[in-house]
């Protein structure tokens, strides 16, 4: 508690210059003025009973993010059903079962279709529930509020209601949109963190109005009253427009007032603040978007499918029943057996057209076999199975937090392995938000020894490379020479390309051998450690930087009364790694006032608290790229401390203040190369006459009233912050979550885009893709601004500026990309959210989109969830590819509801995007294996099954075809109605599930290995129309080849050595068995991965017939009719029954296996190798060999790690190449002089005899 007396008197408004703070005056400015539509909000402040009035009733604090509720789930869950196809056929099917025509029974239709639908919609409402339960639990949360008479007590989120007061305390979250009104701050400054609203880490400072400063207390609050007329509800993040009426006078309001809902209170004690906006009229709630129904691909085209062979049980139907309107007209008089003389109305000669009508209803029910209706049950329990194995992978569970993947709906389980774009936030999702203190140039010398992970990859890779090109001189082992060849097929890939696996990270081994124990510092140089740097050529530099990183910066320190341990809140990382690394050096910054900074300097001999007064702060913006403070130190001496951007500081340097320049710029370039961010130091001591003539200067910017009062600041800034001296330059690691670079250069591998979102500052957001990798040196980076002065005005002229401006920087950066020759140039997109307004409307969009998909990396920085939203729906549906969208905070719900599919990361900051996301995983790495395995073998899985179902369904149903022509389209089935139930039902529906949960083209190693193979799913190599009309055509034969053998077999002789002739139904048994046989044997050679599982349900299912053929065949005849003993009896002791089911299951799969065998042989896939590989152990035998295949198993990417590695590679080796060029022409120089002067004594030497 004491310390936070200490802290909380310090006025903190005095330290910002540009920040989001007003001067006193500006509240005399006037109020806005508020009135037509848009401002139409009227709050009563501490009088929420007020809004109970139905004109100011608003929305209660309760939010709801599922997607059905009691009233809307059985209308919206049926229609959803009912949109497939194939549901919407059988629930016609089944109406017309009911009626006298339908060939089969009524109840053989109505089942299976409510089975289908009810196993659908159970899901769904399970999965709905799960989203319902986590909103109970956000909205049963507790805040502090104002009961009354000063009372104040705990209530629940969802109570709170526009006009209440409420209370927060450190560390929580704000309920609902709060005007703030006092904070435990003297001048009512609080910081607020709003990771969850932009991304942003960086903590924003809020400040009240200094009206409402005296509001401090509870009490304070027993007769506080006041009125708010504000903007309507709008997803604004950034603007606010209002006033607040209160005490006779009426104060104008600024976002700067307004603490947003799920932002959390950070480094503050308290805030006092009243409910603007509540529940769904909040800005956060107001950027997210409804729940979307999801489909994948696949299942859209599945409808397509389930379209065409629709149109083939029509044909089929249409054809069955004009031929038995022909029969019924030609020769139904001749069929002396259906009594012609007294014809029923279906088989009058006189009235074909009615039987022509009466039997095509019959024939559409006969045939419906074609379209599997257990098609959808099985996809459904296939992808409950497979979203149970993701649940269960251990490979993506997280031991830190025991948090699993989960896969929240299993709808999109094979759209995992189509993805073409991913679209990322930053904060959280990508980075831990810590900096690690690496290396720094000063003086003109460079410290630090530790390598980076780029810069030790680099070294492995160059090392790996010149093994391979001095093993490649040796003759290869004969068992292996002629062989390598024949399996290098996967396309090749520039051979300085790695493999990630193999590499160590400097991060990793830095982490588990090198650690300094020090969070946030991981420097190593004796020189500059434990006060050596006195010894140094230019300590009084390397002293002045030191001081330079302990006191340029705005933090506060923490002690933890405990441990004693001093801890920083700052309001970026990047501060926090310099002060840690300034006490490490023994210059600990621990103390701050109002006025003064505390150094507890201990380099030389007893440590010694110095104390430097602050004059003024100049903080840092993005347009500026640099802060400064002006300081006092113990002499009484000015100094200018100021460190930023290089470009910026080295453009402020005075004549004599570059003497480390050549240098510090070399190890710059050194640095950036090696992925650190970078900041410049410099200083400027200062006269005390020019300091107080610029300071009266500042003091009247500073209380300035108008709009350009920031403009002012600036200039007069401009004016001090000149004729610098150059002390040396910073180099920080960002500290990315634990293996983004590895994950991101996978994916890079497989051929995925990769697009970051984020609300963070162009700045921030360009180091983070420095860091993993998805910019580096040597990237063109195209930057797609507006000028402050463009996008300000609302004028249409001023508008349509923009917008032109913006057109044209597009259309130029177009151009640009397309005339580039340098096939290793990559372009990387930079857009802040300003211009992406413009960017993102009509007439502009598409060819934003066109730039975008032509850059190699693409980055929106100052985006609001909305924008996030946008994109993301541009991509989707402007490539027309599948996006995949991933995020942590409720400021990524609306692009992961609008994505194709979304991923929540369940990171600290809220459950909101694990609550919309369709499958969430624990951190940002766990991303490579569930798309490069889970999404491969899923979208593999689903695809065979789909095929394969559609294979069966057309080879029996085409024999029910084939039969009634046979008979006359006489609506006879061959097949006992028992057979029809069991071929779906039991006989073929076990084997198709183990292939769509167990089948493997090649294992999990495999398929990180080899990430090129996830291009089979983008490219959609197994779900195209070719692939599909192949495996309907080999139905087709199937289905002659099976009806035609038997026919041909059974009718035309005796089929039993008594000579007893086979009748409908013994024929119907032989061609059912033949049935299940072929399509069991399709299935068995289809899969590629065995476990005794799949043999089980494979062999079972045929064994199974046989075994229920047999024991139905014991039934009573009065049950089992005319099956009544066919296999013990009839069938069995027939070897022709044998042998004709032999000669069926040759002649089914010699089709099938002839192709296989031509493709394998002249045309593998990527997948065919690798599998041969492994058969043959060719991978033991030949590890080279074996390296070499992977390393070709890439994706041409310019982005990733592998990437960043070749291009210091190809700098490196273009060094070596201009040394040995250099050499050769020297030792040419060298050799000609050589000769000259043996040829000058040879001469002399012939002359002289």
């Amino acid at each position: 508690m004491g310390r936070r007396r200490i802290r909380s008197r310090i006025r903190k408004s005095h330290f910002y210059t540009f920040k989001c703070l007003r001067p006193k005056t500006l509240e005399g400015q006037g109020p806005h003025i508020i009135n037509g539509p848009g401002y139409t909000r009227i709050v009563h402040c501490n009088q929420p009973q007020m809004h109970l009035a139905k004109v100011l009733r608003y929305t209660s604090n309760y939010v709801s993010t599922t997607r059905y509720n009691l009233i809307t789930f059985l209308p919206k869950c049926l229609y959803e059903q009912f949109h497939r196809v194939a549901n919407f056929y059988f629930l016609v099917a089944a109406i017309l079962s009911v009626f006298p025509l339908s060939p089969f029974n009524k109840w053989s239709m109505i089942a299976p279709l409510i089975f289908v639908v009810g196993l659908s919609m159970g899901k769904e409402a399970l999965e709905d529930w799960r989203r319902f339960m986590q909103d109970v639990k956000v909205n049963s949360r507790k805040a502090t509020v104002h009961r009354g008479d000063g009372d104040f007590g705990r209530r629940k989120w969802k109570k709170i209601r526009v006009g209440d007061v409420v209370k927060v305390e450190k560390d929580q979250f704000f309920p609902a949109d709060l005007l703030l009104l006092s904070s435990s701050y003297e001048d009512g400054i609080c910081y607020v963190e709003t990771m969850n609203l932009d991304g942003e880490t960086n903590l924003k400072v809020k400040r009240c109005l200094d009206v409402t400063l005296p509001l401090e207390r509870d009490d304070a609050f027993q007769s506080f009253t006041g009125t708010i007329k504000c903007e309507d509800p709008n997803p604004n993040l950034y603007t606010f427009v209002g006033n607040l009426e209160y005490d006779g006078q009426v104060y104008p309001l600024d976002p700067s007032q307004i603490l947003l809902r799920d932002s959390k209170l950070r480094n503050t004690s308290y805030v006092y603040g009243v409910a603007i906006f509540t529940g769904h009229d909040t800005k956060v709630m107001q950027n997210s978007t409804k729940s979307p129904s999801k489909r994948s691909r696949i299942e859209k085209r599945m409808d397509y499918i389930i379209y065409s062979l629709f149109a083939l049980l029509v044909l089929v139907s249409f054809i069955s029943s004009l031929g038995f309107a022909v029969m019924t007209k030609m020769h139904m008089g001749d069929w002396w057996y259906l009594r012609p003389d007294k014809p029923e109305r279906l088989t009058n000669p006189r009235n074909p057209f009615h039987a022509w009508v009466v039997h095509l209803i019959t024939a559409v029910l006969l045939y419906g076999y074609l379209i599997p209706i257990s098609l959808y049950v099985s996809i459904e329990l296939v992808k409950v199975l497979q979203a149970t194995f993701i649940n269960q992978d251990l490979h993506m569970y997280d031991s830190e937090s025991g948090t699993p993947a989960q896969a929240r709906t299993s709808n999109l389980n094979e759209e995992l392995g189509q993805v073409d774009t991913i679209l990322s936030d930053k904060t959280g999702t990508l980075t831990c938000n810590q900096m690690d203190f690496l290396k720094c140039s000063i003086a003109g010398t460079s410290y630090g020894v530790r390598a980076s992970e780029v810069e030790l990859a680099a070294a492995k890779q160059m090392a790996m490379d010149l093994e391979e090109e001095q093993g490649e001189d040796l003759t290869d082992p004969p068992r292996t020479r002629g062989r390598i060849h024949s399996y290098a097929k996967i396309p090749t890939r520039s051979p300085s390309e790695i493999e990630l696996e193999t590499v160590v990270t400097a991060t990793d081994e830095r982490d588990q051998t090198h650690s300094t124990g020090v969070k946030g510092f991981s420097f190593e140089d004796k020189r500059l450690m434990d006060g050596n740097w006195l010894y140094e050529p230019n300590s009084d530099d390397i002293l002045m930087f030191m001081r330079i990183l302990a006191v340029c910066h705005t933090a506060i320190p923490e002690v933890d009364e405990d441990t004693g341990k001093c801890t920083y809140e700052a309001e970026s990382p990047d501060e926090v790694a310099f002060l840690v690394a300034a006490g490490e050096f023994g210059f600990g910054f621990s103390k701050r006032t109002q006025s003064s900074v505390f150094i507890n300097e201990r380099f030389s001999g007893q440590p010694v608290e110095r104390e430097y007064k602050v004059l003024n702060v100049l903080d840092f913006t993005s347009k500026r790229k640099r802060m400064s403070v002006i300081v006092r130190d113990e002499e009484g001496q000015i100094f200018l401390l100021c460190k930023g951007a290089d470009s910026i500081i080295f453009d402020r340097l005075s004549k004599n203040g570059k003497t480390y320049l050549e240098a510090t710029s070399k190890h710059l370039n050194g640095y950036g190369e090696a992925g650190l961010r970078t900041l410049a130091l410099s200083y400027r001591k200062l006269d005390e006459n020019e300091y107080s003539v610029w300071n009266s200067e500042f003091h009247e910017a500073k209380t300035s009233v108008g709009a350009d009062r920031d403009e002012m600041l600036e200039k007069v800034s401009d004016t001090m912050e000149k004729d610098l001296i150059l002390v040396g330059a910073t180099a920080v690691e960002d500290k990315l979550q634990k293996g983004v670079p590895q994950c991101i250069d996978k994916l890079a591998q497989a051929g995925l885009k990769i697009w970051v979102l984020t609300g963070d500052k162009m700045e921030t957001a360009i180091n983070i893709g420095y860091a993993c990798s998805l910019l580096r040196q040597g990237m063109k980076q195209i930057s797609i601004a507006l000028k402050n002065e463009e996008g300000s005005s609302q004028d249409p002229e001023a508008v349509y500026a923009a917008r032109q401006s913006i057109l044209m920087q597009i259309l130029n950066a177009s151009q640009m990309i397309k005339l580039e020759k340098d096939p290793h140039a990559a372009f990387a997109l930079i857009i802040d959210g300003k211009t992406l307004t413009y960017a993102l409307e009509d007439g502009l969009k598409y060819q934003f989109l066109a730039l975008a998909v032509d850059c190699a990396s693409v980055i929106c920085c100052r985006v609001s969830p909305k924008q996030k939203a946008l994109v993301t729906r541009l991509a989707k549906e402007g490539t027309g590819k599948t996006t995949l969208a991933i995020g942590d905070g409720a400021n990524d719900v609306g692009m992961i509801q609008e994505a194709d599919i979304g991923i929540g990361i369940s990171g600290v900051e809220g459950m909101q995007a694990v609550m919309a996301s369709d499958f969430s995983i624990a951190q940002f790495r766990f991303l490579e294996r569930l798309l490069v395995v889970h999404g491969h073998w899923c979208y593999k899985r689903i695809a065979q099954m789909i095929c394969y179902f559609f294979y069966k369904n057309i080879t029996f149903g085409l024999t029910l075809f084939y039969f009634e022509a046979f008979t006359g389209f006489s609506g006879q089935a061959i097949y006992n109605d028992s057979y029809l139930l069991l071929f779906n039902v039991i006989l073929t529906s076990l084997p198709v599930i183990s292939l769509g949960v167990f089948e493997q083209d090649v294992s999990s190693e495999v398929c990180l290995q080899f990430p090129a193979l996830y291009q089979q799913g983008p490219k959609n190599l197994f779900f195209d129309w070719y692939r599909i009309l192949g495996w309907m055509g080999n139905g087709v034969y199937a289905s002659v080849v099976i009806f035609a053998l038997n026919l041909g077999i059974f009718h035309v002789q005796s089929f039993c050595s008594n000579g007893q002739t086979a009748d409908m139904n013994t024929m119907g048994t032989a061609m059912f068995t033949c049935i299940i046989w072929a399509v069991n044997v399709q299935i068995a050679l289809t899969m590629s991965h065995f476990t005794w599982i799949q043999h089980a349900l494979i062999w079972g299912s045929i064994f199974t017939w046989y075994i229920f053929l047999a024991l139905f065949g014991m039934l009573p005849p009065k049950i089992s009719g005319n099956i009544f003993h066919m296999l013990l009896e009839a069938l069995a002791p027939a070897p022709i029954f044998w042998l004709t089911t032999l000669l069926v299951i040759a002649a089914t799969t010699l089709p099938y296996l002839a192709h296989i065998s031509f493709q394998r042989s002249v045309n593998p896939l990527d997948h065919h190798i690798i599998q041969e590989i492994k058969h043959f152990r060719i991978d033991v035998q030949d590890e080279r060999m074996w390296t070499r295949e992977r390393s070709k198993a890439r994706q041409k990417t310019k982005i990733g790690f592998t990437a960043r590695v070749d291009a210091k590679i190809r700098q490196l080796r273009g060094k070596l190449q201009r040394k040995h060029s250099i050499l050769s022409v020297m030792s040419g120089m060298s050799g000609t002089s050589a000769a000259s002067a043996s040829s000058e004594t040879t001469t002399s030497t012939t002359h002289h005899s």
